[in-house]
Order: structure tokens, then sequence, then C-alpha cells
């Protein structure tokens, strides 16, 4: 029945883009969740449900045990030192049912960057409920969670999760001063001197005096009484050290309201290309300074990226952003890398081995030797008929030069056998590193 009502939505929207184009940031959330929405609950009857929710997920999603993550869109992932990390996502039901699958809440995926190893986790703590679509960054060996849908639709909780400590606890950040963001999802979000500072996203109308622009979707939904949602400029900011959330005075060139567009910091400049606003992906690209809060709108060429959302856009130097994927206004998911350079606005095409791998709504990790780390997202059209090609495949693209210490490494291990009787004269943490890569030798020789 939810899928027959998904379909009878999708048709709504399926006219040429531009005349009455309705698959909107609204659509793929709704198809695929509005099955557990029941009108006639009260507030406890819904937080019962969202927990017989939860139990459902968990138990389908975990009837066997994988030694890699399960296949997922919308999920997050960030990096501490040499360990990547994973939450959340969905998808699809195992069996070809009428509904997807929201991956546990309970549920962490590490992935070292050394050893090439997955090791699942199970974390404890405060957490509202599994979600797709949140935005998460690490600050200092601490992950942050703002935002996201669920179940119900969207929600503006923040939480917090310490990767360092010896058992891994959610906890929810409370007793915040000042006006939050509005509930949303598919937001980005640029770090700077221990701020969080979050713009966009897709979601409810905020409530209170927001600064920036607010726009409503107009296309129909099929949760007729659910408060109407839209696309926003918003920035917000989080000062982790006094636990305030403001707003900047900002000047300059505003970009227009957007959601699934992608963020990247760079020194003193949050970046921000794409993500989509009405009915069209953008490919426009703009910088906020940090410092002074003025817009700049930097040029791209004809030749350059074409217009999409669901991408990632990674910071691999002081002057370069790696750019992957992504979905454009014609529904085609891209698998196109390029590479643009801060100091030269520039963009050049990056050419790879993962063609043949289209991804969107993935995620995309800079690791600690030059790679690019892409897990997880969909290989085709998400908001097509026919089933989500989920992955969870994990594509490294060698995007900067490799560092002396790791091509003298890769030296080492490929002349092991003569060598190994020398490793102990290394330094502690060079003989540490050696022995994960080691590790990742033998399992791929096995």
């Amino acid at each position: 029945m939810a899928e027959r009502m998904a379909d009878m939505e999708e048709d709504v929207g399926d006219q040429p883009p531009g005349e009455d184009d309705n698959d909107s940031d609204r659509d793929e959330d709704e198809r695929l969740f509005a099955w557990m929405v029941n009108d006639d609950m009260d507030e406890d009857e819904e937080d019962d449900e969202v927990e017989d929710d939860e139990q459902v997920l968990v138990s389908v999603a975990s009837d066997f045990e994988l030694d890699t993550p399960a296949e997922r869109s919308g999920h997050i992932a960030v990096v501490d030192r040499n360990i990547m990390y994973v939450w959340g996502g969905y998808k699809n039901a195992q069996n070809h049912g009428f509904f997807d699958l929201y991956l546990p809440r309970n549920e962490i995926w590490t992935y070292n960057m050394e050893s090439g190893i997955w090791t699942k986790h199970i974390a404890g703590g405060s957490l509202q409920t599994s979600m797709s679509g949140s935005c998460g960054v690490c600050v200092d060996g601490v992950l942050y969670l703002f935002g996201g849908h669920y179940t119900r639709g969207n929600t503006d909780k923040i939480y917090r999760l310490s990767l360092r400590a010896s058992n891994l606890s959610w906890e929810e950040i409370g007793d915040l001063k000042g006006l939050p963001p509005s509930s949303k999802d598919k937001l980005g979000c640029w770090v700077q001197k221990n701020r969080l500072i979050y713009f966009g996203g897709y979601g409810y109308a905020p409530q209170g005096p927001h600064q920036g622009t607010f726009e409503y979707d107009e296309t129909p939904s099929i949760m007729l009484d659910s408060p109407g949602r839209g696309w926003n400029n918003h920035i917000h900011i989080l000062d982790l050290e006094t636990s305030t959330w403001s707003q900047p005075n900002t000047t300059g060139n505003t970009p227009s309201p957007r959601a699934a567009h992608a963020c990247a910091t760079v020194g003193n400049r949050g970046y921000v290309f794409g993500g989509r606003y009405k009915n069209y992906r953008l490919n426009d690209l703009y910088y906020i300074d940090l410092d002074t809060w003025e817009w700049h709108e930097m040029s791209v060429p004809q030749q350059g990226p074409v217009g999409r959302s669901w991408h990632s856009f990674t910071p691999v130097s002081p002057d370069h952003i790696f750019l992957f994927g992504g979905f454009t206004t014609e529904r085609e998911t891209l698998s196109d890398a390029w590479l643009y350079s801060v100091s030269r606005n520039e963009w050049k095409p990056f050419k790879h081995n993962h063609t043949g791998s289209p991804r969107l709504w993935h995620t995309a990790c800079s690791g600690p030797d030059g790679e690019v780390f892409v897990f997880g997202g969909c290989a085709n059209n998400l908001l097509s008929h026919q089933r989500a090609a989920h992955s969870n495949e994990l594509l490294i693209f060698n995007v900067q030069p490799k560092t002396l210490v790791r091509f003298c490494m890769e030296a080492i291990l490929h002349h092991r056998e003569r060598l190994s009787a020398y490793w102990d004269c290394l330094p502690k943490h060079l003989l540490h590193s050696l022995k994960q890569r080691m590790a990742h030798v033998n399992t791929l020789g096995s």
C-alpha cells in the first residue's frame, strides 16, 4: 500500500523539468517512510510506536552478522585520527516489500584507514531514533549530530558522541542558549574555531525571528496534515565553548535557499557548491568569510561540473577541494570527479578508476595520506520506481601525492621478507602503523 501511495506521488512528479517537476527533496522521504505515520496517535503513543518501529528496524537489519556495514544512503561519516566512523542512513527492505529500513540507531561502524578493517560497535546513551539526512561533524574527537529525517518528520535536536571514550555513549545536548535552527535535514556545516556553522537545508518553517530566507515547497504532500516544509539559506552558529546558538549578520551576494548541497571549510572560508532549490539542481559556488561573514560568489566555467545535489565536496589540501558524484536535474546519477583550486578559482576534471560507480547521497572523508574515502550512497535514480541500488562499497581516490613516510612504508612492506628482522628498530608509532598495514596486506592476500 505504501509503495502504491509513493508511486502515485511520483507520477505527479514525472513531468519534464521546468514544467511540473515535483520530485522535491521531500518526496523521497515521504516515499520511503510515509507508511509509518498514524495520524490518530497522541504524543505518548507516538513515542511508543517510534520505539516499536526501532525494534523492528533493529531485528530486521541485524538478522545476521556482517563484517562490513550494510548498504545505505543518507548516512553520515566523519574521521578522527585514522579512523572513519559511519552512522545512520537507510537501506532497502531485505525482501522486495513495501518500505525501506533505517539503519539501527545504536550501531556505529569504524573503518581503519591503515589496516582496511571494518568493525561494528554498539553505542549506548540517549539518541532519539534512527534517521537519514542528518549532519555529522567531528571536533577534537567528538562527533556532533544535528537534524535529520525520521519516521515522524524532521528534528532540530543535537547530540554528541565522544569517539575516544572507552564506551561509546550518545548524549543529547540540552540547555543551549539562543535560538536554534529549525527542524530540517540535508543541510551542510563548516567547522572553525570551536564553532559549528550550519547552512541551508530542507524542513519546517522556522519559529521565531530567523535571519535569511525560507521558501515553502508548493509540491502537494501525501501527508495531508503535515506542516509545510521548504528550503532555506539560514546560517546558525553553535559556539561549543559557550553553548550558545546565534546567527551572524551577513553581507554580500547571498546564495539562494537550498538543500542536499555540500559544504567545505578551507582556512577561514566556508565553501558551498550546488544543491537542490525548487525544480533545479545547482552548479553555483559560493564562499563566506567566517571572520567577516561576507558572501562571495565564484564563477563556474561552462565546461565545469554540471548542477547537482546529493554530492560530496571534500577539502584535500590547503588549496584543493574534491567534488564527486551527485544527482542532476535530469535525474542522472553521476560518477564524475573534479578538483577545485581555491587560490586559482579553477576547476579541473579528475581522472579516476571508479567511473562505473555512480553515487548520490554518499559520504566522503579525507584520509591522512591524500586519499578520499567514499562510502555508500545510491548508484541509480533514487526517485524512480525501480528498487534503489544502495551501496556498501568503499571507493578510494588517490587525490594528492603520497607522503615520503607512506612511500617508505610501502617499500618496507614490498620487501618485508628481507626487512622484517629490522622492524623492531623503528619508533613505536611507526612500528604500530606498519603492523596495521601489514594486517591489511595479509587480508588482501588471503
